[in-house]
């Protein structure tokens, strides 16, 4: 579990990095890390949201209830991950670093 922790975290750390470096915003990741974890939760494809929504969602909120603890901690250092590539991003940019 402790390596999939640090995983998570180094993982989409440094997809949030070049993330926000190639786009020119400090919170891209931060933004899109929730739909990256319902897509890695849910069982369903994409579309199952437009043609039924309601079994969809309800489906998706079962899943969110039934999940692991161990889940849920390894989930959180992605997005711990996530926002700390954007206070980095933010910092190296007041500091005068100029990344593309």
């Amino acid at each position: 579990m402790i390596i999939a922790i640090l995983l998570y975290f180094v993982l989409f750390f440094g997809i949030g990095f070049i993330l926000n470096m190639l786009l020119r915003a400090s919170w891209v990741m931060a933004v899109l890390y929730p739909v990256v974890v319902l897509l890695i939760i849910d069982s369903l494809g994409i579309g199952a949201y437009f043609t039924n929504p309601g079994e969809a969602f309800s489906e998706l909120g079962t899943s969110l209830v039934q999940l692991p603890l161990a889940d849920i901690i390894i989930l959180s250092s992605g997005m711990v991950g996530a926002v700390l590539a954007g206070i980095v991003i933010r910092m190296l940019r007041d500091r005068g670093y100029q990344m593309f």
